[in-house]
């Protein structure tokens, strides 16, 4: 049979006509096996099969349209139906059907692409999304604990580093157990699309690390390993779970990413484990386990001299004693730069380094265009670290009046950290300083509600309050702040909230209360400036200030010419030379992004 023939007795067997209705109606029926079966939470082989049986019907559906007919009779073999009925009419009918599926087929397709939401799926999470939860210790030895939070925070720490992922932070997946059986709910409250899990189990010198990563709304495992490895190669398995990952998760790696994925911070392993020892406590955050991490930091220092990594550590430390009442600034805040000058020596590629120097710069030696420097260089090289955000926002920007910049930067840092109570409590705070006061009340609520004794929200939502004209709501939320914690600069913001009631014996009251408190623990000068503002006397409050300035508390000090608190004193000669002095070293920032 020559060709011209073969093709024209195809057309006449309506092998055509079944190729195209079959190849029409079975992408009709994937359409409708991919937007219904998740309905009715039927896995996602349910859909493979589904389309398997129909690429292997396809060859089948062919062979019988060759050999088999459809007539009045019945269905008879070709040659039969041949003889039988030889002027039968060869109907249209199927043009219908075909078209009829087509139109149906694309229906679904568009309405399923473009309208049919997954109730698992929450807008705007990009694909391309991981948080890190918290490695199960399944060691007999519970001191073992730190070691697989260790891990995990090693690989959240390789995997930020690549500026194609999203990576939240640890301390909004630490409030998670290993292996949950929420895994979409907890996808949607940190905005992410897949999750990684695992256990960590350590033996003397041997440690098996079980993972698994999981697509959130489908919990479909996308990748699964086991490692069985001397402890001395652990730091090697955490770069090559970080680097599988990414690879499945289809993330572009540059050269520099793929290098920072792979480097081994150290060699010694005993330094390893001494400098997990320390991210443990200084993850606590309270001034007595601060403390214990800048022990464990230097240990690891001294088992490794060039161990950037534990430098950061002790840096961090040593920046935060201050904010927990364990230090004072101008004590704690030349080690931290230090630290952080010291772990750039040695890699000047670590964000976290970078980060430190930059806040340090701020605080310490108000140097603004210097900060914003560091605090874009960290950013650069990692766009995931939300402490770099936070801190960027937080500090410079806002002190220097970028306050869209600096609430966008606390947004981000918000993302990558969606449930920190003090990123959330600090852009309400952006928001208050930039006279945003309704945004800035909600934010306060917001963190209010992840942690309701989490006394710092309460006071700045009552300096909303009160900025915004609501002194007696705000009187409230000062009391709950001082009920919560003894910290005197929020017991001066009391004494200043009865001062504005016109309540002033009671504002005295506290005024004569912060000496005897002095006399045993730090109260910083800002604490009775912000006192004699709400009492009148601009001469005292500008004296405290520049007594703030002579200790060298950069905290209260960086935002003299933003703060809405000191608005009374913006038009006072003596305050605006008080605010020359500390933006000295600023004229014009213009700094690139």
């Amino acid at each position: 049979m020559s060709s011209r023939n073969f093709f024209a007795e195809l057309k006449r067997r309506n092998v055509y006509k079944v190729a195209v209705g079959y190849a029409v109606v079975g992408w009709l029926l994937i359409q409708v096996a991919t937007q219904v079966f998740p309905f009715f939470e039927i896995p996602n082989w349910g859909v493979r099969l589904i389309v398997l049986l129909i690429v292997v019907g396809f060859p089948i559906a062919l062979v019988i349209a060759w050999a088999f007919e459809l007539t009045p009779g019945g269905i008879k073999r070709t040659e039969e139906a041949d003889r039988a009925y030889p002027s039968r009419s060869r109907g249209r009918a199927w043009i219908y059907v075909v078209i009829s599926a087509g139109v149906l087929s694309a229906g679904l397709f568009f309405l399923g692409r473009y309208t049919a939401p997954n109730e698992n799926k929450i807008p705007n999470v990009p694909a391309k999304s991981i948080a890190v939860l918290p490695f199960e210790n399944l060691s007999r030895d519970s001191d073992n604990a730190y070691f697989a939070e260790g891990i995990q925070d090693e690989i959240l720490t390789r995997l930020a580093k690549v500026a194609d992922l999203k990576v939240i932070s640890r301390t909004s997946t630490q409030r998670y157990k290993s292996s949950p059986n929420d895994l979409p709910q907890i996808a949607k409250q940190l905005g992410v699309a897949n999750i990684l899990e695992g256990s960590v189990q350590k033996s003397q010198d041997q440690v098996r690390v079980n993972v698994q990563l999981i697509n959130a709304a489908t919990d479909a495992h996308l990748w699964a390993d086991s490692f069985d490895r001397k402890l001395i190669d652990i730091l090697a398995v955490e770069s090559e779970i970080a680097a599988k990952v990414a690879d499945t998760l289809q993330a572009k790696l540059t050269g520099a990413e793929q290098h920072a994925i792979s480097m081994q911070p150290t060699q010694n392993t005993e330094a390893y484990q001494l400098y997990l020892k320390g991210r443990y406590f200084w993850n606590k955050r309270t001034g007595p386990d601060l403390q214990k991490a800048i022990d464990y930091f230097k240990q690891a220092i001294d088992k490794d001299s060039n161990y950037a990594l534990a430098y950061v550590g002790l840096g961090d430390s040593y920046i935060l004693l201050s904010g927990f009442g364990a230090a004072p600034p101008q004590d704690s805040f030349p080690l931290a730069e230090a630290a952080a000058k010291k772990a750039l020596e040695i890699d000047d590629t670590l964000a976290e380094a970078h980060t430190t120097l930059g806040f340090s710069l701020c605080v310490h030696h108000f140097d603004f265009a210097g900060s914003i420097r560091e605090f874009e260089r960290a950013i650069a090289l990692n766009p995931n670290y939300a402490t770099a955000h936070h801190w960027f926002g937080d500090g410079p920007l806002l002190a220097v009046g970028q306050f869209d910049r600096a609430i966008a930067e606390g947004k981000r840092a918000l993302e990558l950290d969606p449930l920190s109570v003090i990123i959330t409590a600090d852009l309400g705070a952006n928001y208050l300083v930039a006279r945003r006061y309704d945004e800035a009340i909600e934010q306060f609520h917001k963190a209010i509600d992840l942690d309701p004794r989490f006394y710092y929200s309460h006071w700045n939502l009552a300096q909303a309050l009160e900025l915004k004209g609501n002194p007696r709501e705000a009187l409230a939320e000062y009391k709950k702040a001082v009920e919560l914690d003894d910290d005197p600069f929020v017991l001066a913001l009391l004494g200043q909230g009865y001062a504005k009631l016109g309540q002033r014996d009671e504002a005295l009251k506290i005024l004569a209360q912060l000496p005897q408190i002095g006399a045993h623990r730090y109260v910083s000068a800002y604490s009775y400036a912000l006192l004699y503002v709400a009492l009148g006397d601009k001469d005292k409050a500008i004296e405290w200030l520049e007594r703030s300035y002579e200790e060298g508390a950069g905290l209260d000090l960086i935002f003299l010419k933003v703060d809405p608190m000191l608005d009374p004193l913006q038009k006072e000669p003596r305050f605006q030379a008080l605010v020359a002095k500390v933006f000295a070293t600023r004229s014009s920032i213009t700094p690139s992004r």
